[in-house]
């Protein structure tokens, strides 16, 4: 028997970084949102161990995969879990900012889950996530989701912000650990999280308030990220955005059609994917 788990990848609507943590880690306030493009895993039982294989050779297939930790940390839980072989097919490129490891280990967990039986709920795989990376308990709910502490103190929100998304994606990686080194001298102890507050009331109309904070950095240290966010909005994009700390820059258009013209602008030079939300999946 071989589970088929969607992968999808997730944006950031919005992402502000708060304090410095005593773990080293930052507070941040941020909307996730799940997008339909990602990437396909498929699992089935072995006698023993994880085995991992890929369609691509850049990602590792040993313990330093997410999924092989997810493994790890699910069968700590349940005694039961005996061997998994896990293959990923993958689409969602590296240091994109679209959280494609995080989203493998979190479909791998329900894989397991379904594949073993497990008495688990998502609370409880939300909860064997966060040992994981701290993307990951989102992923296991997916949709829109408000995102406090690390990213892994949730709220379930009950409106996405519906249109299709261009996801652009220059040739650029962006280390999330500089990202962070270098914002850490920009913090402040002004309440960041007020600006966000309409989004929590399903208020919409003022876009520009959901403002990502590492757009500041990375924008002068890649000048072309910039460019792109400004051609997205010309090209009649309602909103758009950095996602998490890059490199991927995406438009929200109102309808299709204006989406694929725009992606014609730009996939000569770069990557490029339309997704929708995953509320917009059966609608």
């Amino acid at each position: 028997m071989e589970l088929i788990c969607p992968s999808y990848s997730k944006v950031n609507i919005g992402l502000k970084v708060l304090n410095r943590r005593h773990d080293g880690y930052h507070n941040i306030y941020t909307i996730f949102q799940e997008l339909n493009f990602g990437d396909s895993i498929y699992i089935k039982k072995r006698d023993y161990g994880c085995k991992i294989i890929s369609n691509v050779d850049w990602i590792p297939t040993d313990k330093s995969n997410l999924c092989f930790k997810a493994y790890n940390e699910i069968k700590k839980e349940f005694s039961r879990v005996e061997g998994i072989q896990i293959q990923i097919n993958k689409k969602i490129p590296i240091g994109s900012g679209l959280g494609g490891g995080s989203a493998n280990a979190a479909a791998v967990l329900k894989g397991i889950k379904n594949i073993y039986k497990l008495n688990a709920n998502e609370s409880k795989l939300e909860e064997i996530g966060g040992k994981i990376g701290a993307d990951v308990p989102f992923f296991i709910r997916g949709k829109t989701q408000l995102g406090e502490g690390v990213g892994d103190k949730l709220t379930q929100l009950p409106k996405a912000l519906i249109g299709t998304y261009l996801l652009v994606i220059p040739k650029i990686f962006i280390s999330t650990k500089w990202a962070y080194s270098v914002i850490k001298n920009k913090l402040n102890d002004q309440n960041k999280k007020a600006k966000f507050s309409s989004f929590l009331n399903e208020d919409y109309s003022s876009l520009q308030i959901f403002e990502n904070d590492f757009e500041q950095i990375v924008i002068p240290a890649y000048p072309e990220i910039g460019a792109i966010k400004i051609k997205l909005l010309k090209l009649g994009a309602r909103f758009s955005s950095l996602s998490g700390s890059g490199s991927t820059v995406y438009g929200v258009f109102d309808d299709e059609a204006s989406a694929k013209e725009a992606e014609l602008l730009f996939n000569s030079s770069h990557q490029t994917f339309l997704a929708k939300p995953t509320q917009q999946l059966n609608t």
